[in-house]
């Protein structure tokens, strides 16, 4: 019975760890210079107030906001339209980029 709940175990940590490796991290920057970094900036920490720090951000909160974005869950015209647009693809790959990104900085 062990043994059983050993492979099991083993197998959902094999298909959660395939679906991190699947995320391509230059896909997401690619995207992030084409579509988000005019707000957010390149590396998701924007300079500008009005616009959210992504950088840094869990890769998990990203792909749920963006989902919720494009399913109008969460409301926000901008960012709905913008999240339309992605697919997917496109949604791991950015949330993957961002998220390796460095966070919010804090001036000592």
């Amino acid at each position: 019975m062990k043994s059983y709940l050993v492979a099991a175990v083993s197998g959902v940590i094999f298909l959660l760890s395939g679906q991190l490796i699947a995320a391509d991290i230059d896909a997401g920057k690619k995207k992030a210079e084409e579509v988000c970094a005019s707000c957010h900036g390149v590396d998701g920490n924007s300079p500008v107030p009005m616009f959210p720090k992504i950088g840094g951000q869990p890769r998990t909160y990203i792909v749920k906001a963006l989902k919720d974005y494009k399913s109008g869950a969460r409301k926000d015209p901008v960012m709905a339209g913008m999240a339309a647009a992605l697919s997917a693809d496109d949604i791991e790959n950015l949330a993957f980029y961002y998220s390796s990104q460095s966070g919010l900085q804090v001036k000592r």
